[in-house]
Formats: C-alpha cells, sequence, structure tokens
C-alpha cells in the first residue's frame, strides 16, 4: 500500500457490473442498490475525495424499455439496446444524484479513442478539469459503435485503464461476491478466501477463474484479475468487495487509512471489513508505457531474441529495442503503431545437454545485445558481419520454458504456422510467445532490412536514422 495519512484525500474509481444494477431475470434497475452507491459518492466527496464511477448496464436497460427477455447475439442488436439503454442510464444516475445535489458527466470511451495519444491526453484532461469541478464523471463503453477489434471487451478492464488515466488511489471491483475465493464459494465449501493479494501471477497459481459473470454481464473473476494486473501495475490498489453493501467502501478506506500509519492503532484489534486487496506495485508503469500495454491494439509482431528480452526487461533499459535484437518481423505495420514483442518458444522437446548449452546461449545473447547499446559517442560495437556470425541470435527456449510460460494463463501465444525467422531452423518448430508491447520507430519493411544490425547501419540503410532504436516505450510482461 502507498503511505496514506489519516484524513489525507483520494482519488477513487468504483466500478459497477450489469448485475449489481439490473435485475438479472427481471431487467428492472435494482434502486436500492443504486441509491446506497449514490450516497456512499457524495459521503466520499464530502470527506474531500475525489470519485469516478464506471457503470455497465446499457443493454440491461434497453432490454428492459423494449421488453426483449434476453441479450441478442448479433453485433447490431447488442449495439442497438445500448445506444436505447444509455440514454435511460445516464438518466436514472442523474435523478438519483440530483436529488443530493451532486452534479454528474457522462464519459463514454472506446479503445479506439484512446489508442491515438493526442485523444487519450484529451481525454485525461477533461477527466481532471471534471474532477477539479467537483463533478463525478459516470464511465462506460460506447457500446454503440464499438466493434471486436476496439472493445476493451469489458467494463473491468475499462474501469482499470480509467483508474491509470486518473492516477487514482483505490479501484473498487465491486460484484456479487464479497472478494476473491480460491474457488466458487456457491459451489464449493472448502474454497479460500483470500484477504490480500500481492502479486496477480501467484494468485492466478491458486484460484479457479472458471466461474462465469451473470446471463447479462460479460465479465467473471477471470476479468477482474485481468483487470487488477493492469491497475496495480499503474501503482492503484485493487479492492474486490460486495456490491450489496457499497458503503463498505467508506469503511474499507478508513481501514486502510489507518493500518498503513505506524503507531496510530493496534492492527490486530481494528477491525477489517471483508474485501480482497490487491496490492500496487512499488515500481509502477510511467503514464506512457501504461498506455502502450494497455490501450493500444497491436497491428503487427516484432520477434526478438533472448539477449533482448533479458535487456529489455531491466527497467535501465528504458523499454528501446535496438535492431541487433530483432530476428524477424510479422505482420505490416506503420511507424507509430502498436506492436507486439514475442520471442520464440520451440515446440519440440530437447535434452538436459540442450537446455544446459540454452543456458549458456542466453548468457552469450546478453553479451552480444548489450555490445550493441550506443554509448555517450552514439558508437555501439557489434558489426553486421559479427551478428551474423554469432550463434547467440538462434537461442532456444526448451519446451519447460514454453510450459511455464502457458502456466500463466494468460492469452499471449501466438501460433504462426509459416514465420521465416532465421535461415538454419525448421520454421515449423517455432511458436511465437507474446511477452510485451512497444510503439515501433520504424515501419515493418524498414525493421525487416535492418534486423540483427548495428544501430549506426541505420541511416546507410535507410536512408535516414530517427532514433537508434526500432522500437520504444516497451513494456515487457513475461520476464525471461
Amino acid at each position: 500500500m502507498s503511505s496514506r495519512n489519516r484524513g489525507s484525500t483520494s482519488t477513487i474509481v468504483i466500478k459497477l457490473g450489469t448485475s449489481s444494477i439490473i435485475h438479472e431475470t427481471t431487467h428492472q434497475p435494482l434502486l436500492s442498490t443504486l441509491s446506497r452507491v449514490v450516497e456512499t459518492v457524495v459521503r466520499l466527496k464530502s470527506q474531500g475525495h475525489k470519485v469516478v464511477l464506471v457503470s455497465s448496464g446499457a443493454i440491461g436497460v434497453g432490454l428492459k424499455r423494449m421488453e426483449i427477455p434476453s441479450r441478442p447475439k448479433s453485433l447490431s442488436g447488442k449495439q442497438a439496446l445500448a445506444a436505447i439503454g444509455q440514454g435511460r442510464l445516464i438518466a436514472l444516475w442523474d435523478n438519483l444524484f440530483g436529488q443530493l445535489g451532486q452534479p454528474i458527466a457522462q464519459v463514454l470511451l472506446t479503445r479506439g479513442d484512446i489508442s491515438d495519444r493526442t485523444r487519450y491526453l484529451n481525454a485525461v484532461n477533461t477527466f481532471k478539469e471534471l474532477l477539479s469541478m467537483g463533478v463525478v464523471p459516470i464511465v462506460n463503453e460506447n457500446d454503440t459503435i464499438s466493434v471486436s477489434e476496439i472493445k476493451f471487451g469489458d467494463n473491468d478492464t475499462l474501469s482499470a485503464i480509467t483508474s491509470s488515466m486518473v492516477h487514482a488511489d483505490y479501484l473498487f471491483l465491486l460484484t456479487d461476491v464479497e472478494g476473491l475465493y480460491s474457488a466458487n464459494p456457491r459451489k464449493d465449501p472448502d474454497a479460500k478466501f483470500l484477504e490480500v493479494v500481492s502479486s496477480v501471477a501467484e494468485a492466478r497459481l491458486e484460484v479457479s477463474t472458471a466461474t462465469l459473470g451473470s446471463n447479462l454481464g460479460v465479465g467473471g473473476m477471470e476479468t477482474k484479475l485481468i483487470a487488477a494486473g493492469i491497475a496495480t501495475e499503474a501503482g492503484v490498489s485493487v479492492i474486490i468487495a460486495s456490491s450489496k453493501n457499497p458503503e463498505n467502501i467508506l469503511s474499507i478506506i478508513e481501514y486502510h487509512a489507518t493500518v498503513s500509519v505506524p503507531g496510530v492503532g493496534d492492527p490486530s484489534t481494528i477491525v477489517r471489513p471483508k474485501h480482497t486487496l490487491f496490492k500496487p506495485s512499488l515500481n509502477p508503469m510511467r503514464d506512457m508505457k501504461s498506455w502502450t500495454a494497455h490501450t493500444l491494439f497491436p497491428v503487427g509482431t516484432v520477434v526478438i531474441d533472448t539477449g533482448a528480452h533479458v535487456v529489455l526487461s531491466r527497467k535501465e533499459s528504458g523499454g528501446r529495442l535496438l535492431p541487433v535484437g530483432v530476428i524477424g518481423v510479422r505482420g505490416s505495420f506503420a511507424s507509430h503503431q502498436a506492436v507486439r514483442i514475442c520471442i520464440r518458444a520451440k515446440t519440440d522437446s530437447v535434452d538436459a545437454t540442450g537446455t544446459a548449452r540454452a543456458e549458456e546461449d542466453t548468457e552469450a545473447a546478453v553479451r552480444e545485445y548489450t555490445r550493441g547499446i550506443p554509448t555517450a559517442s552514439g558508437s555501439a560495437t557489434p558489426t553486421l558481419e559479427s551478428r551474423r556470425a554469432s550463434s547467440s541470435d538462434l537461442t532456444t527456449l526448451t519446451s519447460g520454458g514454453a510450459h511455464q510460460l502457458s502456466d500463466l494463463n494468460l492469452p499471449n501465444a501466438i501460433d504462426e504456422d509459416r514465420v521465416v525467422l532465421g535461415d538454419t531452423d525448421p520454421i515449423d518448430s517455432w511458436q511465437l510467445v507474446e511477452v510485451g508491447r512497444g510503439l515501433a520507430n520504424y515501419n515493418s519493411e524498414q525493421i525487416d532490412k535492418v534486423k540483427r544490425m548495428n544501430s549506426s547501419s541505420l541511416s546507410k540503410i535507410l536512408g535516414y536514422a530517427d532514433s537508434d532504436y526500432v522500437v520504444e516505450n516497451i513494456t515487457i510482461r513475461i520476464p525471461p
């Protein structure tokens, strides 16, 4: 937890899912819950906190208005219902907040709206201005125009990105359970309750995320873990709590404000409201990296060698990739577009000798890549000839390493049927695994031309060199 003194104010994002807003079968708004949320938000603001509300429910309200029993399967049907329901939903919120004199603002976003850096910063500035005016922004995905390529997918993800945009202290994911369990507590009486989670990756190892969302919603515990990962990486404390008692937000904040101050009370004697806390990263992503990693839709792939992967995983690398570390390009993309950063994982097995050799090659690859980092004079050591002669470009991951990556349950494995990455490897024996994302400084054709080369060769080959690095603002999500 970041240290906050008792009485200090915070920026708080509260996310409500459709099942917390709309009755699952009658599609009637849950007015008692909504009223308690409104009262809680107003009390938080009276204490000096800034609050953003992320509200689902537009399609659910549309279903009720048109007396349709269930969500349609077609995209156009969902978009039409969202258009019908969104106006009624925001009117409902405005009426409830208006009873207590609290102004609100509607903010509809798609991933496409914030994939452009200028538009992203405009959205950030709008949030800042609204919060400084004492307004409560109510955020939802603009389902009326969203398509699969630009959808956030669910409002858990949207709330996590929003919390990063407003530099929130807390993100509350209110749901129909009191926190994170190792299994579905409704079906497994032995399910373990997790009070504090220090690592989302570690939590995945002991938590079953098979629990689906409601019939109206699209989320579940899996989407909340994804959201927790995004938000905690940005330095936000994420809390999963029950939407049935939204007023507990006040006591949860008070609890953490108390126990975080040394010498103020005995933590063992303070009643802890039931919830799960995901601790924020001690080294949160800066804004640019968070934007690159979570708001952009990658349009191509840059494949890197083991040495580059190791170096880019270090904070001091600055998230910048030299051409010497590139061994392949997949897809067509322009400069300044988002790209996946992938490594190659061999699909067939290797023996113990091969594993030891791979470890030796990894060390050699790191040495070779770091020799290519420009010095203060702007020069770099490796030549094209030495780079091509080096066996470290062909460093492989063992099948065991690839298995460990898949155990993370992250949707990052990319099957490439026919990818030519080198002159000596059977192309059917490789699989690409996404380990991060970044922004390309050059287009796909240019990066392909300069792969494995010294950065000093860029201007000679391309005719110009805007940067020594082919990709920047790289965030490595899966370390070596």
